[in-house]
């Protein structure tokens, strides 16, 4: 029986209207493919605990938690993940990269120009969706 795991990853919206986007790194599971950043939820963690935990190791700054965005749950060959992707706003620094291989700025309207991880796809489908965008 395959693992579930449960993942937290943040849209974070900056003053442009555009939203953080991360390439996974050749050494990540599901390399070279766009993802919102987060990580997993530990035990016992709220995603509100677990988002600004795993920004800040991650990126560097610091976010703050606003609500949920999208829960979606997507089968991969080796295991399952539960993606909640949740709206944050960015509290304090720059992101940095440190396990990506690389942090992109975009519009809504572009993000579907990106080669997504699978499980992140509904939630991109959703936020180019909420805002009127052609599909």
């Amino acid at each position: 029986m395959k693992k579930l795991i449960k993942v937290v990853g943040a849209i974070i919206e900056n003053e442009n209207n555009e939203i953080l986007c991360a390439l996974r790194s050749p050494r990540m599971s599901i390399p070279n493919m766009w993802e919102f950043p987060g990580g997993k939820i530990e035990d016992n963690e709220t995603f509100k605990q677990a988002i600004e935990r795993e920004i800040k190791e991650e990126l560097s700054c610091k976010v703050e938690f606003i609500d949920v965005f999208n829960d979606n749950i997507h089968e991969y060959d080796n295991f399952i993940v539960n993606l909640i992707t949740v709206k944050c706003r960015l509290v304090t620094g720059t992101p940095k990269i440190s396990e990506h291989s690389k942090l992109i700025w975009l519009h809504r309207e572009n993000l579907l120009s990106l080669k997504w991880a699978p499980a992140d796809i509904p939630a991109v489908k959703q936020l180019v969706e909420e805002k009127g965008i052609a599909k």
